[in-house]
């Protein structure tokens, strides 16, 4: 009887929390992180609805793109660079403009995603480039990324979700922080290019 009673304050919860997330003149606003990912109290989330959507002539991935926009010559599946990048490229548990996040999960448990730090926000938000996140090809610019880890450590994440205009529900595994590259890096990767 307790579970279920705390079940339904939680989908209640979540479902005020959802009604926050719109905004009928899509400026801006402020939602919260996920109760059952979050330390108490919740985590404020606050940016104007700013993710840029591209539609390229061919569909995009996400390696390529994180790669071409960031100087990480990095290849191979996106699940790999964590390990590939380890005494190449300075690995951080910490975003900075210019690195390259690094998820693991994204779609089952060997897969990855790769993502560039466009801007920081705040200590727990920061902005991404990426490609092909809804599986459909496009590019992301702006997209927003909320850390929503229990220690405030960016070991776990949410992602905006431009389609249903919220922060997505899903909560994602972060294995670190590639970079930034060095200037010498990127010149190496645009000669490629």
């Amino acid at each position: 009887m307790v579970g279920s009673l705390r079940f339904a304050a939680a989908a209640a919860f979540s479902m005020l929390l959802t009604a926050c997330a719109s905004s009928p003149d899509g400026a801006t606003y402020t939602t919260y992180a996920s109760p059952s990912t979050s330390p108490s109290p919740p985590i404020p989330v606050t940016w104007d609805r700013g993710t840029q959507v591209e539609t390229p002539d061919r569909p995009m991935q996400c390696v390529p793109y994180a790669r071409a926009h960031s100087g990480i010559d990095l290849h191979g599946d996106a699940g790999s660079w964590w390990d590939l990048a380890a005494g190449r490229y300075a690995r951080s548990s910490d975003p900075q403009l210019g690195s390259v996040l690094v998820l693991t999960g994204y779609a089952g448990p060997h897969r990855g995603h790769v993502a560039v730090v466009s801007a920081i926000d705040s200590p727990r938000q920061i902005r991404i480039d990426h490609a092909n996140w809804l599986n459909d090809g496009k590019v992301y610019r702006n997209d927003p990324v909320v850390d929503v880890s229990p220690d405030n450590d960016w070991s776990e994440v949410r992602v905006w979700d431009e389609r249903d205009q919220v922060l997505g529900v899903r909560t994602y595994l972060v294995r670190g922080f590639i970079g930034p590259a060095s200037e010498d890096d990127s010149a190496r990767v645009a000669s490629r290019d």
